[in-house]
This record gives C-alpha cells, sequence and structure tokens, in this order.
C-alpha cells in the first residue's frame, strides 16, 4: 500500500524500476490512473501470495485504512511498513494482527534461524500453536516488533 500524499509523486517511477527488474504490477483505480500500463488488481489478487514477482498495489488514504486493509486481507504472518514517521509506525506496530510487525525493515527476516531459534521447522499463522496435553508455555503467543532503519536480507 501506498499513502495518498506521496503516491503521485514516487509511484510511478517506483512501480517503472520493479517493471525493469521483471515485476508484474496489479493495482488499484487509483494506481492504474497514475501508471495505466499495469493489471487491474481484483479482489483475490489482495490476499494472494503470489510465491512470484508479483505486487499488487493499493493507494490509501491514511493509516486506519491502510490497518483495515491488511487486517482483511493479510496472512498474519509478517507485515511490515516504511515510513519516517515514528507515531504511524507505533499506531502500525500496535494495530497489525500478526506473528512479526516490522517498522523500516524487511519482512525476509521473518525466520527461525534468524531469529535465534535454529533451524526453522515449521510456521504458523495460528494464535494457538500445541496440541494435545499443555501448560503455560504451550498457551502463550507471541507478537514480534522489529524496527529499523532499512535492512534487507540478501
Amino acid at each position: 500500500m501506498v499513502h495518498q500524499e506521496l503516491a503521485a509523486s514516487w509511484l510511478p517511477e517506483a512501480i517503472r524500476e520493479l517493471q525493469t527488474r521483471g515485476v508484474e504490477i496489479r493495482g488499484c483505480s487509483q494506481t492504474l490512473s497514475l501508471v495505466p500500463d499495469i493489471a487491474p488488481a481484483n479482489e483475490e489478487d489482495w490476499s494472494t501470495e503470489f510465491l512470484a514477482p508479483v505486487l499488487s498495489v493499493k493507494i490509501v488514504d491514511n493509516t486506519p485504512a491502510a490497518i483495515s486493509h491488511i487486517q482483511t486481507y493479510g496472512s498474519g504472518h509478517s507485515e511490515s511498513i516504511v515510513t519516517a514517521n515514528d507515531a504511524v509506525a507505533e499506531e502500525f506496530l500496535k494495530n497489525i494482527d500478526a506473528a512479526a510487525v516490522y517498522h523500516n525493515a524487511s519482512t525476509r527476516f521473518t525466520d527461525g534461524f534468524q531469529y535465534g531459534f535454529g533451524a526453522e521447522i515449521g510456521i504458523s499463522t495460528q494464535k494457538l500453536h500445541a496440541r494435545g496435553p499443555m501448560g503455560l508455555v504451550e498457551l502463550t503467543s507471541y507478537k514480534y516488533v522489529v524496527r529499523g532503519s532499512g535492512q534487507t536480507r540478501s
């Protein structure tokens, strides 16, 4: 998602750069009005994990609209915000219901090995992971909050 105040000045160039790198862009009607040579996004695109260089782009009016969109279509796994506005970042980190939330860092860090757990043996977007007899440890749910300054994972 891209905030509407930034969309006209930043989004067309960003999309062109992504296209030169082979990324297929699908956009909402506002995105299409700025960059008409992309595919229109449909309802299914917002909740699809493409597993390919495909990106669905939506322009939003404000932070609550972005949060609402993510809560409706997100996976509950990992979500990130890129912003210099700390108050907006805090609102995002507090209100997004995901296993890991990031401010100015790549969601590619969401990995058991990266978190220091050793080899990752599984992932879950559920809030209750254990089955069978459970104690207090099994009834605990985690939310990781990661703050960065533009880090990526190669």
